[in-house]
């Protein structure tokens, strides 16, 4: 079988008209140059190229043969490009797991609009707010809020600085009022949201001139689903504390409303999670940049902490 290298060496040569000089470019020694000439000619079993001393010049099979030569390396070389083409290529089968909220609401327009920008793509998406287990489940990457329990996961932020925060639907407010200060808090019907049947009822919030604030809250509805929480405070049921990425669109559209943005709730960074870097292909690349980028954009319209 013919070698590549020994079919670039001799174009170089015929290309240069000298030996010499095609060594020179593929960084071959003239001895290593001559032994691959020779072993071409040899397999082909014809005179490639006439040497002296001072010149080179095609034989006649070797003109001959110089245009296939040229064709092959030409074949191979797109060959090559196509390949490094497809290694770049967002295409294939991506599976992930987004929790309720967020993979409901946000998520899935951005998936919508991904794959049509990468039609050859399968996305295989399971929702749920429960950790998902990277080594048994049929899950590539995960989205999950807060930091993860399990240190063997490869844990890649996409919104560092998001935060929860209280809101509830204008209608609520209108026959509840507004709470003025964290302490009634206590006053309202809290929407509550349960994990692993854990009830998170104690909220922690931080105001703006550096007191922290940790209250037990209380409510008549529970849900281990945080989009089922989200669509009570829609209804008017309560007030919630939320993920600000879960709920930006329902304030930015007035559906709901921040209440005392002067008290920053927890944080809540949204991380990709993947058992092992070599998760991390194409579409999961371009996918974490997508996110990062609408994350960003969203993180940027949080009401700032007022300092009265």
């Amino acid at each position: 079988m013919l070698r590549f290298d020994d079919l670039q060496l001799f174009v170089r040569a015929a290309d240069l008209g000298s030996l010499s000089a095609a060594a020179r470019v593929m960084d071959f020694s003239p001895a290593v140059a001559s032994a691959a000439l020779k072993r071409l000619e040899r397999q082909l079993g014809v005179r490639l190229l006439t040497r002296s001393t001072r010149s080179l010049r095609l034989t006649a099979e070797g003109e001959g043969f110089l245009e296939y030569a040229r064709t092959s390396l030409g074949s191979l070389e797109e060959g090559r490009r196509l390949l490094a083409r497809g290694q770049d290529e967002v295409s294939g089968v991506l599976q992930l797991s987004a929790p309720s909220d967020f993979g409901r609401n946000v998520l899935l327009p951005w998936l919508d609009e991904f794959q049509r920008e990468h039609p050859r793509l399968t996305v295989r998406l399971l929702l749920g707010d429960r950790i998902a287990d990277l080594f048994r489940q049929p899950v590539d990457i995960a989205l999950r809020y807060g930091e993860p329990e399990d240190s063997s996961l490869v844990a890649l932020p996409i919104s560092s600085d998001n935060r929860r925060v209280l809101c509830a639907s204008p209608d609520y407010l209108a026959r509840r009022g507004p709470p003025q200060h964290i302490e009634q808090l206590a006053q309202h019907n809290c929407l509550l949201y349960m994990l692993g049947g854990r009830v998170h009822d104690r909220w922690c919030l931080e105001h703006a001139k550096g007191r922290e604030v940790c209250l037990t809250v209380t409510g008549d509805r529970f849900s281990d689903d945080a989009d089922v929480v989200r669509l009570w405070a829609l209804a008017g049921a309560g007030i919630a504390y939320k993920s600000w990425l879960d709920v930006a669109g329902d304030v930015v559209a007035g559906r709901l409303c921040v209440l005392m943005p002067e008290w920053q709730g927890e944080r809540a960074p949204l991380n990709l999670l993947c058992a092992h870097r070599a998760q991390l292909n194409p579409p999961v690349n371009r996918l974490r940049e997508l996110l990062k980028e609408r994350c960003g954009q969203l993180s940027r319209l949080l009401p700032a902490p007022v300092i009265s």
